[in-house]
């Protein structure tokens, strides 16, 4: 049964990365724009508008799967600060921390940023279209 699924990897790979894109950026669109009820008060200006700009402009690009390594391994280093800027003080393990999202995002962000964007990307026409 695996090894038929197997076919399907770069399919299952980029519907992932829209899903996972989709999800990054509203979590941007709260943080910037205020959608999604916002964010509370008293959130430093640098985490509303500079890791949301980052997710927001992130997650519709990797979406679109444009320039996916490299917006990943970004997404993933912002993951990665936001949890040890906003969870890691709170305690050791992320879920009682409540980080499991943030360390979660950091992995599969990494992960795409190694192995591309999957099917239905813009980078992969980009890249059919210039080796015919």
């Amino acid at each position: 049964m695996f090894d038929k699924l197997q076919r399907y990897a770069p399919h299952i790979l980029g519907i992932t990365r829209i899903l996972f894109g989709i999800m990054m950026a509203s979590h941007g669109a709260q943080k910037v724009l205020g959608a999604f009820g916002g964010m509370p008060p008293g959130v430093p200006p640098f985490i509303q508008y500079g890791g949301g700009g980052i997710e927001l402009v992130g997650g519709i690009l990797l979406a679109l799967g444009l320039f996916t390594r490299p917006v990943a391994f970004l997404l993933s280093g912002t993951m990665a600060a936001a949890y040890f800027i906003g969870h890691a003080s709170q305690g050791f393990w992320p879920i009682v921390n409540k980080g499991e999202l943030a360390v979660i995002y950091c992995w599969l962000a990494l992960y795409y940023a190694a192995a591309g964007p999957g099917a239905w990307s813009l980078d992969g026409q980009m890249r059919r279209r210039a080796n015919p």
